[in-house]
């Protein structure tokens, strides 16, 4: 037998090796917290208060998102209980629509989160050209889609991802240590820079006022803003890749979700509140500013205001780069478990317990990115989201599917009524995936995908397929019953008995 062979020879269940309880509730709630809270609250207030026409349109959109992402969180926060193992959506998908449709939410589910950890390394050299230009501005190379490469972002993007992979292969309690450290110093810079802005001589809550210019209808405005909910708030899908490794009952997802959830909205609307109370808002709506939210913090606090900017969005990327470095290296190591890809991403580091072979791939492929530009690749992120919202479809399905009006075949505890308030949420869920799938995809609708955007997402797709074909014949080596062994573990009963209740319901 060949190495090859060998590598994806079927195993029984003892081969696999189940990752250590490591993680505490505070970092994974930080975990969360920091993938969802990325450069975008610090960058982008203005731009959100010119598409929404007004700072009112843009909070109430942002709020309103969090509370449809809180809907379908309880869908994961219910099903991480039932399977707590790597692969959150993979795992539920697998669970309720078998292998060929969990082969395809985790291969949208591992692009998006290489390329959101790409997207964050990069955030941080275009950061880096807002505050030290002479730095990053170094050794121009070529224009891709008018954005101007530069060797010296292209090292301060490769430097970040080298790092964080080292960080995530040293074990996940340094990563959640650091997450937690790291998110704590994102909100008290944010909070100092709202009690800064209110109380400077410039600054005013009147500043905010009018809370619409007229210019777009309001609910036009809010729907255009609940449209990047699923790009803005991605990330608290962590807490169910990292259930697995929870030192503490997993009945506690729910509300590390909710908790995390309720805390990034909040991040959103203050940052926006911050940006608009700092001057009056239109004057940031009257020209093309590079960074808008850093011009009006500059001129009601100055060089401090600056600097306590710049470092909730330095916060911000890096919890989103060690974030999303945790999430796509436990797909990876639940989609070696199923071998539907070679079976060295199962293998985990003998000395740190870390899935380091996913960690190395994402850092591999994130290499990549930074020399194609950020105009290239936030085409592929923007696509990207359309894969997050079909895990949110698949896992809310998987969901309603599992669940019973009448509490039967609920884990033991809980109360039929209870069973039956997660069935509703679950039927929301799928609606309001449902929504923001055509949100993204319908032409004319306010968040559709660009035609750069539409061609990534169907070279995906080309790929995927290709790949699937191309692992056919391996797959039809193994069972049913191997593929949910070797990725639920001691969750495989119940699956199994989920399966058989759903199909004689």
């Amino acid at each position: 037998m060949t190495s090859t062979e060998e590598n994806d020879a079927p195993t029984g269940p003892e081969s696999v090796v189940r990752l250590g309880k490591n993680l505490k509730p505070h970092w994974v709630w930080a975990i969360a917290l920091g993938s969802a809270i990325g450069w975008g609250a610090f960058i982008l207030p203005a731009d959100w208060m010119r598409d929404g026409g007004g700072p009112l349109a843009a909070m109430l959109g942002l709020a309103v998102g969090g509370v449809l992402m809180i809907v379908i969180g309880v869908s994961y926060g219910y099903l991480a209980r039932v399977f707590p193992v790597s692969g959150g959506a993979f795992a539920y998908t697998l669970v309720g629509f078998g292998r060929t449709h969990a082969f395809i939410c985790a291969w949208f589910m591992t692009l998006g989160y290489t390329s959101i950890v790409a997207l964050n390394a990069s955030a941080l050299a275009l950061l880096g050209k807002h505050t030290v230009p002479q730095i990053i501005e170094i050794g121009h190379l070529y224009t891709v889609a008018g954005w101007d490469v530069y060797l010296g972002e292209i090292a301060v993007a490769t430097l970040a991802l080298v790092f964080f992979a080292i960080v995530n292969t040293r074990g996940v309690s340094l990563s959640g240590r650091a997450q937690f450290i790291f998110c704590l110093v994102m909100i008290l810079s944010v909070l100092t820079l709202l009690m800064g802005v209110l109380t400077s001589p410039s600054g005013s809550i009147s500043n905010v006022t009018p809370l619409t210019d007229g210019s777009v209808n309001p609910l036009v405005g809010i729907t255009v803003i609940v449209a990047i909910a699923p790009w803005a708030y991605i990330g608290f899908d962590n807490i169910p890749q990292a259930a697995e490794e929870f030192d503490f009952p997993a009945h506690k997802a729910f509300r590390l979700i909710f908790w995390s959830l309720i805390a990034a909205a909040a991040l959103y609307c203050v940052m926006i509140l911050v940006t608009a109370s700092a001057a009056p808002w239109q004057e940031l709506m009257g020209e093309e500013r590079v960074w808008a939210t850093a011009d009006a913090i500059t001129s009601s606090m100055g060089g401090v205001g600056l600097v306590l900017l710049v470092l909730a969005a330095l916060m911000g990327i890096v919890t989103g780069l060690n974030g999303f470095y945790v999430a796509g290296s436990r797909v990876l190591l639940a989609l070696g478990r199923a071998q539907m890809i070679p079976r060295v991403f199962q293998r985990v580091h003998p000395r740190f317990g870390t899935p380091h072979y996913g960690i190395l791939f994402v850092l591999a492929v994130s290499f990549v990115a930074p020399w194609f530009g950020r105009t290239a690749l936030s085409w592929i992120v923007d696509m990207a989201s359309i894969g997050f919202t079909f895990a949110f479809l698949y896992t809310s399905a998987c969901a309603f599917k599992t669940l019973r009006w009448n509490g039967q075949g609920e884990e033991e505890g809980v109360e039929g009524s209870a069973s039956s308030w997660r069935k509703v949420a679950a039927g929301f869920g799928v609606l309001i995936a449902i929504a923001f799938v055509l949100l993204l995809l319908v032409p004319g609708s306010p968040a559709q995908l660009s035609i750069p955007s539409f061609i990534a997402m169907g070279a995906w797709i080309l790929i995927g397929a290709v790949f699937f074909a191309v692992r056919i014949k391996h797959n039809r080596t193994l069972s049913d019953e191997q593929v949910d062994i070797a990725v639920l573990g001691e969750a495989r009963r119940e699956a199994l008995s989920r399966r058989r209740s759903s199909f004689s319901g």
